[in-house]
């Protein structure tokens, strides 16, 4: 296939060298940036352009990877240059209908990228959508060439991946950080130390869903030590109100006769 990729960030960067090293001709790499687009260009052999105006129309899929906020004013830029051409958008969030062209679709890899650290497209999931049943197939088949799992999806039930995906993700890693900033102010113990049980707690969902993993205090709801660990959190209140929301969510999820709607304290002794 003959691909333009419309940015040249994180997601673009990955995936137009997955896409190129699968054996698509990337024609043209766009950028705001021209620093941003030469070099990504360079890699995957092909020219560049930071102005929208001169985007090629010689090219059978346009893959437009912008930060979301930015996605329908770029898209209306290129509405009158690519007529009858399959411009599709790699947001997570975003529907697909925010396209403004009559082939339109979605080519969504569930996966944090960074520009700096290559992935395996293998195992990273792909999502697709498109406006007819030939551009699903023709998006399918592309994936495929650069991915083991290939999933269609529409854009309602995306918007829930996302989410999911922003739990998993995002906000683990969040986790990640504020654990990170209790070792280094508390003793300053490299947060290395944390890798093998994040590690091992990654490697149980292979075998097990994530409820039945679940250990630790909340799960077997320990005041004692939740009450201690909210002391150990007074001088940042913000994080004593994260330690609590998590531990009450964690509580209710191991305990069928508990309603995900279900309000507790705001203090373990309380509860």
């Amino acid at each position: 296939m003959r691909i333009v990729l419309i940015g040249a960030g994180n997601l673009a960067t990955n995936l137009g060298k997955a896409l190129f090293h699968a054996g698509h001709e990337i024609v043209q790499v766009y950028s705001r940036t021209e620093a941003s687009a030469k070099i990504l260009a360079s890699v995957l052999k092909c020219t560049y352009t930071d102005t929208l105006e001169d985007v090629t129309c010689n090219a059978d899929i346009y893959i437009v990877a912008v930060k979301d906020s930015a996605l329908s004013d770029v898209a209306e830029s290129l509405q009158k240059r690519l007529v009858d051409k399959l411009v599709v958008h790699t947001a997570g969030s975003i529907p697909m209908d925010v396209l403004p062209f009559s082939r339109k679709g979605v080519f969504y890899p569930m996966q944090t990228f960074s520009k700096g650290k290559e992935v395996d497209f293998s195992v990273i999931p792909c999502f697709v959508e498109a406006a007819t049943e030939g551009d699903v197939q023709l998006l399918k088949k592309v994936g495929l060439t650069i991915s083991d799992t290939v999933y269609e999806l529409n854009s309602e039930s995306r918007e829930y991946l996302h989410l999911a995906a922003v739990f998993c993700g995002n906000f683990a890693n969040h986790c990640f950080s504020l654990g990170a900033q209790l070792l280094k102010q508390h003793g300053n113990i490299p947060f290395s130390v944390m890798l093998p049980l994040i590690d091992e707690t990654a490697a149980k969902l292979y075998t097990m869903s994530p409820c039945e993993a679940q250990t630790g205090p909340a799960m077997r709801w320990d005041t004692n030590v939740m009450d201690k660990h909210l002391q150990l959190l007074a001088s940042t209140p913000d994080w004593q109100k994260i330690y609590n929301l998590m531990s009450q969510s964690i509580h209710c999820l191991s305990n069928p006769s508990c309603s995900p709607n279900s309000s507790f304290p705001l203090t373990s002794s309380n509860s």
